[in-house]
């Protein structure tokens, strides 16, 4: 994408717009007052389960999950979908699954979604623009963490390797519903959290995965971060199936392109390295927390309801942009 915006023209210089295509965050944000800002985000997907209520419920909270990422409060969200108008391409009953696996999930986050837009596709796809408010104070970003700043990271890794294990029926029951279970979870407990201990640098994990989401983060505060893997949390099944090649094209890629900024310490083994480089769906926050505050800010999310939530390493003065990945 990178290599495509290169070619336009700079954006329309408004100074109200606090963060843009000049900033590569999470979401853009941009000011109406001194108190009031919106966020504003989209995203959709083709689906990653064949349950289509679960996948309206996780297009959704992934979609919401950049506004959380950006410390904003999610009013009200707009459909993104593509579905085939030949009613033999589809049984008739799952668009109005999709839609309303949407709908709870949006309306569990508080917010009503308001219209949206549909195209004829032969392949369904659906997803959500997502317009939240923050305070321009009180924006969250990769650029805002610091050197000393621990990282946790509040949901498993794992999903790209397991939903591609869910499309070819190599995966137990259990872990499907784990793996539906931890995408649908909305982000807004940690977010909660987040605000209620001032943490500043933050963003949330999808197709990059951890290592590219973090490198990001490293590269935008001009630090360097440090990962155990040891400590990272994942799900349980995702390491055999990783072991067995069930590795999705987009981790394969992640993994090729990380290779540039990333040192892999030895006892590093090759499953972890995917683990890292894992593409995921509707995945946790990773939280650059001040180090006084770590303690309170564990406790605050598994009081919150995030029990995977964990302390993955940490960022220090070093080579803006590298990650050290230890065992």
């Amino acid at each position: 994408m990178a290599q495509v915006l290169r070619h336009l023209p700079p954006p329309f210089p408004d100074p109200n717009v606090l963060v843009g295509l000049h900033v590569a965050d999470d979401a853009a944000v941009y000011r109406l007052t001194e108190d009031l800002a919106l966020v504003l985000t989209v995203d959709f997907f083709t689906p990653v389960v064949d349950d289509p209520y679960a996948f309206g419920a996780i297009a959704v909270a992934n979609a919401v999950s950049d506004v959380y990422a950006m410390g904003g409060r999610p009013v009200s969200g707009l459909n993104i979908l593509c579905y085939p108008q030949d009613p033999g391409d589809l049984p008739e009953d799952v668009l109005p699954a999709i839609l309303k696996g949407g709908h709870d999930k949006a309306a569990e986050a508080g917010f009503a979604i308001v219209g949206g837009h549909s195209v004829d596709d032969k392949e369904p796809k659906y997803g959500l623009a997502v317009t939240g408010l923050v305070h321009p104070n009180k924006i969250t970003t990769k650029a805002a963490a610091r050197p000393g700043d621990q990282l946790v990271l509040t949901k498993p890794l794992g999903i790209g390797i397991i939903t591609t294990a869910i499309k070819a029926g190599v995966v137990t029951r259990e872990t499907e519903a784990e793996a539906i279970r931890v995408m649908s979870t909305l982000n807004r407990a940690a977010a909660e959290v987040m605000l209620a201990h001032d943490v500043r640098g933050a963003t949330d994990i999808s197709g990059y995965g951890l290592a590219g989401h973090l490198g990001e983060v490293c590269r935008a505060s001009g630090v360097e971060g440090r990962v155990y893997t040891s400590k990272v949390p994942v799900i349980a099944e995702a390491w055999s199936l990783a072991e067995m090649g069930v590795i999705p094209a987009g981790t394969m890629r992640n993994l090729d392109y990380f290779s540039q900024f990333i040192e892999w310490e030895a006892g590093v083994s090759m499953d972890a390295q995917t683990l890292l480089a894992d593409a995921q769906t509707s995945g946790g926050l990773l939280l650059a927390v001040p180090p006084g505050k770590l303690g309170a800010v564990l406790q605050g999310l598994e009081l919150a309801g995030t029990p995977a939530a964990a302390h993955i390493g940490e960022l220090a003065e070093g080579s803006a942009g590298r990650i050290r990945v230890l065992p």
